[in-house]
């Protein structure tokens, strides 16, 4: 039976840690790479006599996220303890949300593919609640034992569930990735995927096509990377349909993927459901937030990605791919509008052109980040503005770019005039290389003349050869044409 005979439906629960510099429960450090069990406060392992204390700071993250995907900001949620055993939680619960979560509902919008295959899907979220996330275990360099490091336990998270919206590794991949720029968008959480900051649980299962009612899921977990979730996902599927089509019977499970192999395997069964024994927790009173309190968060809030697009392309003329691709991080849609805002609306295309394409590519190739970017937003508007003025060409503007990137000179002005790289646009200079050319290259006029277009593009050529690439290319072409009465 062929693939295209199933559906795919997958949902996806992302771990987010909120950026507050101490816990949710308690003012212990949440700082990264500390040395293990240093940043273990004796709230966050509830030894006898301790209290938790909410942060501020972290239901004002969570409101933020509610606002920005339009979702029910709850003016009442209660916090639960939700009780099982692990070895990275020694206090046998875990402090999270369940009946009464602080988001619900909200939706996001994501776009799928490129060129004329792309396409947008809206992805409904259910819920957003926030928690406590647990300590790490370490199994590594333990001599088959397992060390366990408790810094992380008590980092507050927000556990974003989406609906089972999504039908491929495509859709889950992309919804993934617009989840994780809007929460860096936000200044919510850093979203290093390295460090654990963001990960994804995918619920994938299979189901015949025009079936209405879902296939059982497996839920695969921890995954750390946008290539790791799209690899488990496509192998999850492919593994689900060869069971069922080979006689088998999906059993609901939780498993783990492993890079290595690129494969899924069981990590526990869940055939029966764990009861965790919710119940309200009795050191914490309901979260209450008010209307004045959302208007607040909602004053301080950066225009959202959504909203600025579509400025990008009424203000500036961009077309929808040009706005997605550059508000697809708060980074480089910060550093295009120090672009334009430097060079001038007039030149908010041509500003795009370099920031998608010759400094995107240096930046990728140097394994930069565009904040690190060695030329400035100032930099390349005057780059880009010294090309709308003809003192420069395209070509020489890669050379003028490269200079910038070098540190070879503080603004493109000084770089074109270090170099003499400026265009020559004198009419009589250009006319005289031109006859210059023609006279040595006979042959090329000759196969012109005879219908052979390509011997106009050598000609022209030629020419800029002889300009070592100054001359102004639309004149060159204006003026040989003359010469030749074409």
């Amino acid at each position: 039976m062929s693939r295209t005979d199933w559906e795919v439906v997958i949902g996806l629960e992302v771990h987010a840690q909120l950026n507050t510099a101490s816990k949710i429960f308690s003012g212990a450090s949440t700082a990264f790479g500390a040395e293990p069990n240093v940043q273990a406060s004796a709230v966050d392992i509830a030894l006898p006599g301790v209290l938790p204390v909410l942060n501020r700071g972290a239901v004002e993250r969570a409101i933020r996220f509610g606002l920005a995907i339009g979702a029910h900001v709850a003016d009442k949620s209660v916090f639960a303890r939700k009780n099982y055993f692990y070895p990275d939680l020694p206090k046998g619960y875990q402090i999270s949300q369940m009946d009464l979560p602080v988001v619900v509902g909200g939706e996001i919008t994501i776009r799928v593919g490129e060129g004329e295959q792309a396409y947008e899907k809206t992805v409904r979220l259910t819920r957003a609640h926030l928690e406590e996330d647990a300590g790490k275990s370490l199994h590594e360099d333990f001599h088959g034992m397992t060390g366990i490091d408790l810094n992380r336990a008590g980092t507050p998270l927000l556990e974003i569930v989406s609906e089972p919206d999504m039908r491929s590794s495509a859709e889950a991949v992309a919804y993934a990735r617009a989840l994780h720029a809007l929460v860096r968008w936000i200044d919510i959480c850093d979203g290093n995927m390295q460090e654990g900051s963001f990960r994804c649980d995918a619920n994938v299962s299979v189901r015949k096509k025009g079936a209405t009612e879902f296939g059982t899921r497996r839920e695969i977990k921890n995954l750390n990377s946008f290539r790791f979730l799209q690899q488990a996902i496509d192998y999850e599927v492919q593994w689900q349909i060869d069971t069922i089509e080979d006689g088998g019977r999906i059993q609901q499970a939780t498993v783990l993927f492993d890079p290595d192999t690129g494969e899924t395997r069981m990590m526990r069964s869940k055939e029966d459901a764990h009861d965790y024994r919710y119940f309200p927790d009795p050191d914490l009173l309901p979260l209450m937030i008010s209307d004045e309190w959302k208007a607040r968060v909602q004053a301080a809030m950066p225009e959202l990605p959504g909203a600025m697009k579509a400025r990008f392309m009424d203000a500036w003329g961009l077309s929808a791919y040009d706005a997605t691709t550059l508000t697809a991080s708060k980074e480089v849609a910060d550093f295009y509008q120090a672009t334009v805002s430097a060079a001038g609306a007039a030149l908010a295309k041509p500003c795009a052109n370099w920031v998608m394409g010759d400094l995107a590519a240096r930046l990728n190739k140097a394994e930069l980040d565009i904040g690190a970017s060695p030329v400035s937003p100032a930099q390349l508007a005057g780059l880009v503005a010294r090309i709308a003025d003809n003192t420069i060409s395209n070509a020489i503007a890669k050379k003028v770019f490269e200079a910038l990137w070098n540190g070879e000179g503080a603004t493109a002005d000084e770089v074109i005039d270090k170099q003499g790289l400026k265009q020559v646009t004198d009419t009589g200079a250009i006319e005289a290389m031109i006859d210059e050319v023609l006279a040595a290259n006979q042959k090329s006029v000759d196969e012109f003349r005879a219908g052979k277009d390509k011997a106009f593009n050598a000609l022209v050529g030629q020419v800029m050869k002889a300009s070592k690439g100054k001359a102004s290319p639309a004149q060159v072409n204006e003026l040989l044409k003359k010469k030749l009465g074409a």
